[in-house]
């Protein structure tokens, strides 16, 4: 069967940004387990927090039921079971391959813990980045830009040359409103357009000079 050949492409760029769950990581049944337990444990509402917590750090989303001491219970137990789960956090196609071939300064941008990002990248066989920005990095989660202008700042790059990896539409609002050039990685809804969109990263390319390639 022959290579698939590429169908579009972006850039070049100086930098790639890189969300965890949902683009280098299949976290996200495991997610929906801890959420759905910690709901429940605090009477919480699951089927509308589901909608929300993707992409968004916990205190984020707790923050907007529970405060004072429950807030901090509740986010100490939902990493402390989310953790325990990561140890069974699967890779998701093309991860590995892409993270082995790129050339460019890469790191991640996740509204994970970092404890937590670590697990889940032990869990799946990923090596570790030396720097991330992770929940305890920014004063601001997702939606806000701030985490994805501090990934830019880590790898030294103006944010319009950086490409970055989102699943999450809150993600891609933060990358979007950074700067930064957005490929959306599965088939989630966005109420804005990415850049490019691909089911994962098998799909993707990225030369030596940075330019991105979507294979068809």
């Amino acid at each position: 069967m022959p290579d698939p050949q590429p169908s579009r492409t972006l850039g070049p760029f100086d930098g790639v940004l890189f969300d965890n769950d949902g683009v280098l990581v299949d976290s996200h049944a495991h997610g929906e387990i801890a959420w759905r337990t910690l709901c429940d444990r605090f009477g919480l509402p699951f089927d509308e927090i589901v909608t929300t917590f993707v992409g968004r750090r916990p205190e984020d989303t707790f923050g907007e039921h529970l405060d004072g001491e429950r807030l901090a219970t509740a986010i100490d137990e939902l990493e402390a079971l989310e953790i325990e789960l990561a140890a069974e956090t699967p890779v998701l196609h093309g991860a590995i391959e892409l993270l082995d071939a790129l050339t460019l300064p890469w790191t991640v941008v996740t509204s994970a813990s970092l404890p937590l990002a670590v697990a889940r990248w032990q869990g799946a066989g990923l090596r570790v980045p030396e720097q991330v920005v992770s929940a305890e990095s920014v004063s601001r989660g997702k939606p806000d830009p701030q985490p994805y202008l501090a990934g830019a700042e880590l790898l030294g790059v103006d944010p319009e040359r950086v490409l970055v990896f989102e699943d999450a539409p809150a993600g891609g609002l933060a990358a979007t409103a950074a700067g930064c050039t957005v490929v959306a990685v599965g088939d989630t809804p966005w109420t804005i357009e990415p850049a490019a969109r691909v089911p994962d990263l098998s799909f993707v390319r990225i030369a030596e000079d940075g330019a991105m390639f979507t294979m068809g």
